[in-house]
């Protein structure tokens, strides 16, 4: 599950936030601008989902890579071998 920081970033991307302790209550809006206790209580899924996504597309891209290493006839070996 993501973190409260996690979920801010998420939310509020830009910062302007500040966060004393894991609780909505503890959130100052800076220079940002505020987002609900609903959207924060949501954001949690939200941010959870988004990650989920970004993990399964970095997976892809790696395993397109390696697709594409075996077609040229290397192997993971090969490439640690040059440091890569």
């Amino acid at each position: 599950m993501a973190k409260s920081w996690e979920v801010i970033n998420y939310l509020r991307p830009e910062g302007g936030v500040i966060a004393v302790g894991q609780n909505y209550e503890g959130i100052e809006f800076v220079s940002a601008i505020p987002f609900s206790k609903e959207e924060y209580e949501a954001g949690f899924a939200e941010c959870d989902a988004w990650k989920a996504e970004q993990e399964a597309a970095a997976a892809a891209a790696k395993k397109s890579a390696e697709s594409k290493l075996e077609a040229l006839g290397l192997t993971p070996e090969d490439l640690a071998a040059l440091g890569l």
